[in-house]
């Protein structure tokens, strides 16, 4: 869980400018983890799948707004 929501930060702030795997591998994740966490955030609606420059995943909209005004 802990893992999911720092992936999911992560892919906010790097907004496309790496690779999902690549991402994840920042992060200290392997690419089997990194692949079962992008399954996750895909079932949940929180990611969706769209090509944005380097990265195949984007985050939904309403996740976004609601990460902001959490924090």
């Amino acid at each position: 869980m802990e893992n999911k929501d720092r992936y999911l930060k992560a892919l906010i702030n790097h907004n496309g400018s790496l690779n999902e795997i690549d991402l994840g591998e920042k992060l200290g994740l392997n690419e089997e983890e990194t692949r079962a966490l992008i399954a996750q955030l895909l079932s949940e609606h929180k990611i969706r799948y769209k090509v944005h420059r380097f990265c195949n995943y984007i985050v939904r909209k309403t996740t976004v707004r609601k990460k902001i005004l959490i924090n």
